[in-house]
């Protein structure tokens, strides 16, 4: 009772304490969503820019991409596990801008990666300088991604470290699909039905190794995650640390990977599927203005009053990758919305530290509770919105281009 009551005195005193850029930042978040939208170019071509500032910035001058940007703190060490899908996003940036300087950035990650990979194949959790330094099946499936494009545009230099990884997390996957003994110590215990996106990393592996017995392994891993899945499509076991409120993030993330297996098999079981899932998100979207709660319950209700962006701009991109598939209007509508929110949120002037850059949720903080800051990714810019609102963005412009020519 008495922590209740002092709560709010807390709150203003942590406010109060915050640096001045912070205050600012919560104060202008408050006033409500900006309504201005910058346009696709300039937001793709300021996250772009604003990536490359990370990886510069990253205070262990590694090569890796730096976790974030706190308005609190700074910039942060390297992040392994985003880093590794940051690569694919600057090589479709490279073509689509014509910026080859992106193609190097991104050969630096891939050196970087191949650097700290453990012996046995897998990568670690966390940030590079985080303990305890243990193989983590999460990170590595992330990292396969960006190997796996690697050997694509750059060549052999890379399939080996590819193999090992891959090869890892076939040797330590379970025989029903699940992997429950690598899991990373840095969120809740459990099993994660959201690793569906460490399936697609080794669907990728297929398809640049195939034959040994990747594609098998992610199958495996799709069909588990969908014993997850109740009948209106949401997903139990798939949050950081609150499975009856899952965060769009990681709804986004199970979403990837089904609609990625799809593409891979052909098998329409798992497009209505994918389906299931989308359409209960369409439930929860404010169509006018693209505002998805960035927590959401097993009825598809929102549990939060902030936006997880990241999540948004994740959902967006199956959204509209169903819609090209399905032709459904309404995939293509919800995801133009979550983006153009997203974008919203943007700024394309001002500070280089969070010009282009994207917070993690909106408001930049939900409040004090006495004990932290609420939302995802209180008062930071994190790497990983970025790679997802860059792709999201990318495949919108690449929609309106095709429809403007019918």
């Amino acid at each position: 009772m008495l922590n209740t009551l002092l709560d709010p005195i807390r709150s203003l005193r942590s406010y109060i304490e915050l640096p001045r850029a912070a205050r600012a930042e919560h104060r202008l978040d408050r006033r409500g969503l900006p309504g201005t939208d910058p346009g696709i170019d300039a937001a793709i071509s300021e996250s772009l820019a604003w990536l490359g500032r990370a990886q510069d910035s990253s205070t262990s001058c590694d090569g890796g991409v730096a976790r974030h940007y706190s308005l609190l703190t700074g910039w942060s060490a390297s992040y392994p596990e985003t880093t590794g899908y940051i690569i694919p996003t600057l090589l479709r940036g490279s073509d689509v801008t014509g910026d080859t300087f992106l193609r190097e950035r991104a050969r630096r990650m891939l050196d970087w990666l191949v650097s700290i990979q453990l012996p046995g194949g897998g990568f670690q959790g966390g940030l590079i300088d985080s303990e305890p330094v243990v193989p983590v099946t999460f990170n590595t499936g992330q990292i396969l991604l960006g190997l796996a494009a690697g050997v694509k545009a750059f060549g052999d230099k890379y399939r080996d470290p590819l193999r090992r990884a891959a090869d890892w997390l076939v040797q330590t996957q379970d025989k029903d699909g699940c992997w429950r003994s690598q899991p990373t110590p840095f969120a809740a215990p459990g099993e994660k039905a959201y690793e569906t996106h460490v399936a697609w990393g080794l669907l990728e592996a297929e398809r640049v190794e195939p034959g040994r017995g990747y594609g098998e392994a992610a199958m495996a891993n799709v069909r588990w995650s969908l014993t997850k899945q109740a009948e209106n499509g949401w997903f139990d076991c798939c949050c950081l640390r609150y499975p009856s409120a899952p965060l769009t993030h990681t709804l986004g993330y199970v979403l990837r990977g089904l609609t990625e297996a799809y593409h891979f098999s052909d098998d329409e079981n798992l497009l209505k599927a994918c389906r299931k899932t989308a359409d209960g998100l369409l439930s929860a979207i404010r169509p006018q203005d693209g505002f998805l709660p960035g927590r959401l319950d097993a009825n598809w209700r929102g549990a939060v009053s902030w936006v997880c962006l990241t999540g948004s701009v994740q959902i967006a991109y199956c959204w509209l990758d169903l819609y090209r598939i399905t032709k459904d209007k309404r995939y293509r509508d919800a995801g133009f919305a979550a983006n153009s929110y997203v974008r919203r949120t943007v700024k394309v002037a001002g500070p280089l530290e969070t010009r282009g850059a994207i917070k993690g949720s909106f408001p930049i903080s939900s409040g004090y509770t006495g004990r932290e800051y609420g939302g995802y990714g209180p008062y930071e810019y994190l790497n990983w919105v970025s790679k997802f609102f860059i792709d999201s963005n990318i495949l919108e412009r690449t929609i309106r281009e095709a429809e403007e020519k019918e």
